[in-house]
């Protein structure tokens, strides 16, 4: 019947406790299952297909140092056989609240692959420590992803990152991203000794080459191609402003159009939609950060998402259908994006629609924070995180 609860024997040899009467939501059906243990503090979380997490129970309980976890099913009538299958199974290592991944070194990295419309996930590389962002190459086959500075390739099959030759922006961060074209790259590279960490957005092939700077100011931080690929949109702050706002660029002649006017409050994750018709982007204009879109003229803005989680980088499938985004939860800051954070890969419709979960992980900064659909529009690409 899809009964889920939280069990538990109060010493060895008891008998197993079935606390129905504890049971906080009386939904059945539960097709995600997690279970943490802090401390002493089990908790245990389900969630519905494409609904968020809800907690169906919580007992303290002291099972010594050394525990061992895994997955069984029995049946509760000895004369009958039950099957089960399990997918996506894996054991997660969390780290503190406070905990700072530009400083330490604790954060490990995957890369994972996911199939939108089925949930199936597949981890393609792993690596302790940081890489970022991955961009979906043209051709299908390669995923395009930040990693120690440089610019690297990944056969979608997993194998050896292989090095994007990037001239002399050698110091990349997260924001990078393909024209419609299919035949440049911008990256945005920190240039040392400038304001706010110096970062500037250049242009090169997507072979690889010697790459040409288009924003002179900093910081600026891309994050979209015009589908006319001559200009570029992007986030920057400039004369002495203390706030982001969205900015445009030709990426030949650099000159520079201010689409937004916000003061006080952040907007983030700029991106054309394929047909050229919107650009949508994050905001708290609100008081929170939701999903936002607006002509390429900066006028007519409209809000898309009106919920209780902080919503980030909003990706259009090329057959420009589909919103997938990352959502936070309410306890960060409002205009944070930090690491490591209990989070969620959600999918709309373009146009504004009812919302779906995706995917549960750990991460945050990094996971998806530039375009990351497949060419056929099936399949996104992130990155999650995890402890040592």
């Amino acid at each position: 019947d899809g009964l889920t609860v939280l069990q538990w024997r109060p010493e060895a040899n008891a008998s197993m406790r079935d606390p129905e009467d504890e049971i906080i939501s009386k939904e059945t059906g539960f097709a995600i299952i997690q279970l943490e243990k802090w401390n002493d503090t089990f908790i245990m979380r389900a969630a519905l297909p494409g609904k968020p997490f809800i907690e169906i129970g919580r007992k303290e309980l002291h099972l010594g140092d050394n525990l061992l976890a895994g997955i069984f099913i029995s049946s509760h009538n000895p004369d009958v056989i039950e099957k089960a299958k399990f997918w996506n199974v894996r054991i997660e290592k969390t780290v503190p609240d406070n905990y700072d991944a530009y400083s330490s070194g604790f954060l490990s990295s995957r890369m994972e692959i996911m199939d939108v419309f089925s949930g199936e996930r597949k981890v393609i590389y792993e690596k302790d420590g940081r890489f970022e962002a991955p961009n979906w190459m043209p051709d299908g086959n390669q995923l395009l992803f930040n990693m120690d500075g440089g610019m690297f390739t990944l056969d979608i099959n997993g194998g050896e990152p292989r090095r994007l030759e990037t001239g002399e922006a050698n110091n990349n961060n997260n924001d990078h991203g393909i024209s419609f074209n299919g035949k440049l790259l911008a990256v945005s590279h920190h240039r040392e000794g400038l304001p706010d960490g110096g970062s500037s957005i250049y242009v090169l092939p997507l072979k690889g080459g010697a790459p040409k700077l288009v924003t002179q100011n900093t910081p600026s931080y891309w994050h979209g191609w015009n589908p006319n690929n001559k200009e570029v949109v992007y986030v920057a702050k400039r004369n002495g402003d203390v706030s982001y706002n969205i900015f445009s660029a030709n990426i030949k002649n650099g000159k520079e159009k201010q689409l937004t006017f916000f003061e006080g409050s952040h907007v983030d994750g700029p991106e054309f939609s394929p047909g050229g018709k919107y650009i949508y982007y994050n905001g708290s204009q609100s008081g929170v950060m939701q999903l936002w879109r607006m002509k390429p003229d900066g006028s007519d803005k409209e809000q898309l998402t009106f919920d209780e989680y902080f919503d980030w980088f909003p990706h259009i499938s090329p057959d420009g259908k589909w919103i997938a985004f990352l959502s936070f939860p309410n306890t960060i800051g409002v205009n944070d994006h930090p690491f490591y954070k209990r989070v969620m890969l959600r999918l709309m419709p373009a146009g504004g629609g009812p919302i779906q979960t995706i995917a549960y992980l750990y991460g945050g900064q990094g996971t998806i924070n530039v375009p990351s659909w497949s060419p056929d529009s099936k399949k996104i690409a992130f990155v999650s995180n995890f402890g040592k």
